[in-house]
């Protein structure tokens, strides 16, 4: 789930949704929340040759997408059946290229079932409370021998703006569906936040990890050696990001990408914006370009045009226009278009040209996108061991 909104609300504060009346838990359900999660750690094996697992980078083979099916009014209101519609033709238009498991509560699996067609698996055991898979799924590793295993990053909410009684537990839960060993990361943040390269390089911002409300009471250098451990890296690249702006404090896969270890992706403002968001993007391009891998070698830095906030279909002040927000699957990419007919096209191009030999598949998924988030915000990826 990410934001990086141009033509934001003067006022700024928490854009993207309304957070439930009652944001967080109350102290005994956090309780059992973390009790649960404790056990459920416990009881699953240990990770094999510890340290040998790493978090490998996007475009690897995977064995499935993971979704999930959002079904909760207090936090859509009366758009949630245009959000279950994108979340839909995400979920069919992935299935076209590799098998998709949907998470989905009991009394709505049949719904998911219904909207998403036969191409979909739904898994209706694993409960969840929204459907932002990339923050709340698991972050699976692999060895390069065959194994797999999972990492779960804590998810609170982003730092405790929304109920997460489920969520919290999505990321062992799948974990355990799926019968591998999983541990919890020594940090709170969630997989939007934190990009990987798959040879030994991340990239972050402050604003969303290095925040009282997720990690209180930790330094940066604490939190990154965390984060290293957690995705089998050795170097983190840190960007400052933009604090308390947005839900999630500015999570950096909404801007920038890795395309290939010593790649990079950033989306760029139209020259004439100058919010907070746009110089974040810009100093984002200035430190990338200015950055070195974990292997020493010096950052590429590619840049993607995004659209103009004022000729695109959506008029909400909390929409997410990133290009950069796509999400790749087996033999294709799946991005969105926003009705700035010129850059739609043009993103198309770049990353046709980016991921050659793969399909651009550009869907319109603006009832999403009024929520603040993107493609690559509802999915997560298992790749092949």
């Amino acid at each position: 789930m990410n934001d990086h909104v141009v033509n934001r609300p003067a006022s700024g504060g928490m854009g993207r949704r309304r957070f439930l009346a009652a944001a967080g838990l109350t102290a005994a359900a956090a309780a059992i929340t973390a009790t649960e999660g404790r056990a459920r750690a416990a009881s699953l094996p240990a990770p094999k040759a510890a340290g040998a697992f790493r978090v490998p980078i996007e475009d690897v083979r995977h064995t499935r997408t993971w979704m999930a099916w959002p079904d909760s009014t207090s936090i859509w209101g009366n758009q949630l059946g245009g959000v279950q519609s994108d979340i839909s033709l995400i979920a069919r238009t992935i299935a076209k290229y590799e098998p998709v498991y949907l998470c989905a509560n009991s009394g709505s699996a049949a719904k998911a079932r219904s909207m998403c067609g036969p191409s979909v698996t739904v898994v209706s055991t694993i409960p969840v409370d929204d459907c932002w898979m990339r923050d709340t799924g698991p972050v699976f590793r692999t060895d390069g021998s065959g194994g797999l295993d999972a990492v779960g990053l804590n998810f609170n909410g982003w730092g405790k703006k929304q109920a997460h009684a489920r969520d919290n537990l999505v990321a062992g839960r799948i974990a355990s569906h799926v019968g591998v060993p999983f541990t919890s990361a020594a940090l709170v943040g969630e997989g939007g936040a934190i990009e990987q390269d798959g040879a030994g390089t991340l990239m972050a911002t402050r604003s969303s990890l290095i925040n009282k409300n997720r990690n209180p009471n930790k330094s940066q250098a604490q939190i990154e050696a965390a984060m290293l451990a957690a995705y089998g890296a050795s170097k983190v690249i840190w960007f400052d990001g933009v604090v308390g702006q947005d839900i999630t404090d500015d999570h950096v896969d909404a801007t920038s990408r890795f395309l290939a270890p010593g790649r990079a992706l950033v989306q760029m403002p139209l020259a004439s914006d100058n919010d907070v968001y746009a110089k974040d993007a810009r100093k984002q391009y200035q430190v990338l370009s200015a950055a070195t891998t974990a292997g020493g070698a010096r950052m590429a830095v590619d840049q993607l045009q995004g659209p103009d906030y004022y000729k695109i279909r959506s008029t909400n002040p909390d929409f997410l226009a990133s290009y950069a927000n796509y999400y790749v699957c087996n033999g294709a990419v799946i991005s969105a278009h926003f009705g700035d007919t010129r850059p739609d096209a043009a993103a198309k191009t770049a990353l046709a040209r980016l991921y050659p030999g793969r399909t651009v598949e550009q869907l319109n998924i603006d009832r999403l996108g009024a929520g603040g988030g993107g493609i690559h915000c509802v999915t997560q990826q298992q790749p092949v061991a």
